[in-house]
């Protein structure tokens, strides 16, 4: 449930910003060696059909780091950078990702009922921001996010936050579908928020542990992830409006959480 965007006057493109030097690890042997120290990676850009010795290496470490790889031309990498890229640059960012398990694990054993959100398809920064701001606010205690089609967890949406970005558990993972599995192993439901749904919002169970799937305005909650959910539910209105911004929303459920696990 994203805002949507027009075109500028005149009909111009609104191109993504460039990364700056600062947020950039250049090079095959200094990415190997930023992932191994811990530093925060957002995405590797690699060059299609890039060969060599480090090539695997740095390709398992991803994969076992959830880092998303775009393969790109050579092109797109001499875009970021003029200097010698050995078809490999690495986007650093602000946010440690964390394994999910470890964090169910981590509010359980704190004596805490989880209330988790998973993020689908949410490509706008502000959206993100405000919508891990409700969640500091109301008592949740992590974000699940996939490792694609979702805005980069950026600066901007940092400042969006207001800084709650750095103050909650945040997991990325390569599918949320497994996501859901692991969730249902735990013990905790999953819910999402569906226009359609017969069930209101404030007749769900959310004392319980529970994660709430929220996703883009314009598409909604990907189907399979629908359909492997335990409950699809509606926020009531008022009007015959089309539907709340998707941060609105989410705050509204937040709030009606708390409210019913009585804070």
């Amino acid at each position: 449930m994203e805002q949507r965007r027009f075109k500028k006057p005149g009909g111009f493109r609104q191109h993504a910003p460039r990364p700056k030097a600062s947020s950039m690890v250049i090079g095959r042997q200094p990415v190997v060696e930023a992932i191994n120290a811990g530093k925060a990676i957002e995405r590797i850009y690699m060059l299609r059909g890039a060969t060599g010795d480090i090539i695997p290496q740095i390709k398992q470490l991803a994969d076992q780091y959830n880092i998303p790889v775009n393969l790109v031309p050579v092109e797109k990498l001499n875009g970021l950078t003029s200097f010698n890229h050995q078809g490999v640059i690495a986007i650093t960012g602000q946010i440690n990702y964390l394994d999910l398990q470890d964090v169910i694990s981590h509010v359980t054993e704190q004596g805490e009922t989880p209330l988790f959100l998973i993020l689908d398809g949410i490509t706008d920064v502000r959206n993100i921001g405000a919508i891990a701001r409700s969640a500091v606010c109301c008592g949740a205690q992590a974000i699940i996010i996939p490792d694609r089609g979702i805005a980069a967890l950026n600066e901007e949406a940092i400042k969006s936050s207001a800084g709650a970005l750095e103050s909650i558990s945040v997991c990325r993972v390569n599918s949320l579908l497994k996501a859901i599995d692991t969730l249902h192993l735990n013990g905790i439901k999953v819910i999402a928020s569906e226009m359609e749904a017969e069930t209101k919002l404030y007749d769900c169970q959310l004392q319980e542990p529970v994660a709430v799937i929220m996703g883009s305005e314009d598409k909604g909650v990907y189907p399979a992830l629908l359909k492997a959910s335990d409950t699809l539910f509606h926020i009531p209105m008022a009007g015959n409006f089309e539907s709340f911004n998707v941060s609105v929303a989410a705050g509204i459920i937040l709030y009606e959480a708390m409210k019913q696990r009585g804070a």
